[in-house]
């Protein structure tokens, strides 16, 4: 009776244990959905550009650059500014052959691009979501959470936030365009005024032995 005693005393502790972790779960996924709320209203008052390379095989092929801002819905709009290719132009028919090719390049690139900002940028739905299923683990001051299908079957990303701030540190990803295999790397950094914005970016396409590096530059503050 004894041992029975002390089964059930313990299964009563694992299952409270257990309670509390799912309400420490959801109330992290509240708060990190509510500073990324925060820090993104912050971030509605800049403007800033993303510059691009594009290498293939090791090899520049393009750069790009895009001006980035939220419009009045709080929707972040993408705007192309620049685009231009190391590849030499060939004449006649093969010309505007390589024209063709080049722009589905560009449009590719474009696609990459705004499949890597639905990562950088979630909103607080997805973020409930992602963390309401996400493997967490915490270290050192830093969270770390991993789960997938996000936006696609087989998709898969893993976040790390700061404990302190519940702001976001570093993401990757890897997930698929259509068919095609694709993955990335944001880092994020902060202004002195404490708000956090994405930095850095690494994207590798693989169906076209492609890697993109993109550098989130010259923010400054929108004037009405």
């Amino acid at each position: 009776m004894k041992k029975l005693l002390c089964v059930l005393f313990a299964m009563g502790v694992w299952a409270t244990s257990y309670a509390q972790a799912e309400v420490d779960r959801d109330q992290l996924s509240l708060d990190i959905s509510k500073a990324d709320a925060a820090n993104t209203e912050q971030l509605k008052a800049f403007i800033w550009k993303k510059a691009s390379t594009v290498t293939v095989d090791g090899q520049v092929k393009l750069t790009s650059l895009s001006e980035f801002k939220f419009d009045e819905n709080g929707e972040l709009q993408m705007q192309n500014i620049d685009a231009e290719t190391t590849v030499k132009q060939k004449r006649g028919i093969r010309g505007r052959a390589q024209a063709s090719k080049a722009q589905d390049n560009v449009d590719y690139v474009e696609e990459a691009l705004k499949k890597m900002i639905a990562y950088t940028y979630m909103s607080k739905g997805q973020l409930l979501d992602f963390f309401g299923k996400a493997k967490i683990s915490e270290a050192n001051g830093i969270i770390t959470a991993s789960a997938g299908d996000i936006y696609t079957k087989g998709d898969l990303l893993t976040i790390q936030v700061e404990s302190a701030t519940k702001l976001f540190l570093h993401k990757e990803f890897s997930g698929f365009m259509g068919e095609d295999p694709i993955s990335g790397v944001i880092e994020y950094g902060k202004f002195k005024s404490g708000v956090s914005h994405a930095t850095t970016n690494l994207l590798k396409l693989p169906a076209k032995n492609a890697v993109i590096n993109a550098v989130n530059q010259d923010y400054s503050q929108r004037v009405e």
